[in-house]
C-alpha cells in the first residue's frame, strides 16, 4: 500500500472531523480504513465500527472506536453499516472493498436507498473501473441514467462538498422499495 493511500485517507478522516461528520466503517485497526479512523478520531469525530466476531477473534477489532458493534456475520456487517451511514466513500482497496461499492450501488440502482456514494480517487486508483463502468453502459448491459449513481473526487474536501450537494438521480426504473429488500 502506497504511502499517499494512507496520506489521503488521514486526510480525509481529518476532513470529516472538521466538517462535524461521523464515520461508520468496518472497525477493523488495519488498512487505509483504520488510518482514515485513527484520524478522524484524533480529530474528535465520532467512529463507529462495525465488525463480524470472526475478525474480533483474529484481533483486528479496532480497540479505541467511540463504539465498536460486533454482528455475527459479514452479511449483517454490511446491513448495518448501510442502516447507520447517510453516505458511502470507498476508498482505494481490494476485493473486499470491490464488493461492499458493487453492491452499495446495486442497493441504490433496486431503489433500496437514495445515499450518495463517492469513490475517493486517489492518484486514479479508481480510473480503470470508472473506465470499465463507461465500457458497461457503452455496450447496455448498465442503464445511462445510472452512472450518477457515484461521484468520482480526488480531493478529500471536494468529496465531502459533491456528497453533501448530491442529488439523487431519477432513475428510469425502480426495482423494490426500501423496506422490501
Amino acid at each position: 500500500m502506497r504511502p499517499s493511500y494512507v496520506a489521503a485517507a488521514k486526510a480525509l478522516g481529518a476532513a470529516l472531523a472538521d466538517r462535524g461528520v461521523g464515520v461508520v466503517y468496518g472497525g477493523a485497526s488495519v488498512g487505509l480504513m483504520g488510518a482514515m479512523a485513527d484520524a478522524a478520531m484524533a480529530a474528535g469525530a465520532e467512529v463507529i465500527g462495525v465488525i463480524p466476531q470472526a475478525l474480533v477473534d483474529k484481533e483486528v477489532a479496532h480497540a479505541h472506536l467511540t463504539e465498536l458493534v460486533v454482528v455475527a456475520t459479514m452479511h449483517e456487517r454490511k446491513a448495518k453499516m448501510s442502516d447507520l451511514a447517510d453516505a458511502f466513500i470507498a476508498l482505494p482497496g481490494g476485493f473486499g472493498t470491490l464488493e461492499e461499492l458493487f453492491e452499495v450501488i446495486t442497493w441504490a440502482q433496486l431503489g433500496i436507498h437514495q445515499k450518495p456514494l463517492g469513490l475517493f480517487d486517489v492518484e486514479g486508483y479508481w480510473d480503470p473501473l470508472v473506465r470499465f463502468i463507461d465500457h458497461a453502459i457503452e455496450e447496455g448491459f448498465v442503464p445511462t441514467d445510472q452512472r450518477a449513481l457515484f461521484l468520482v473526487e480526488r480531493d478529500p474536501l471536494a468529496m465531502l462538498d459533491a456528497l453533501a450537494s448530491y442529488d439523487f438521480p431519477v432513475l428510469g426504473r425502480k426495482w423494490v422499495e426500501p423496506d422490501e429488500r
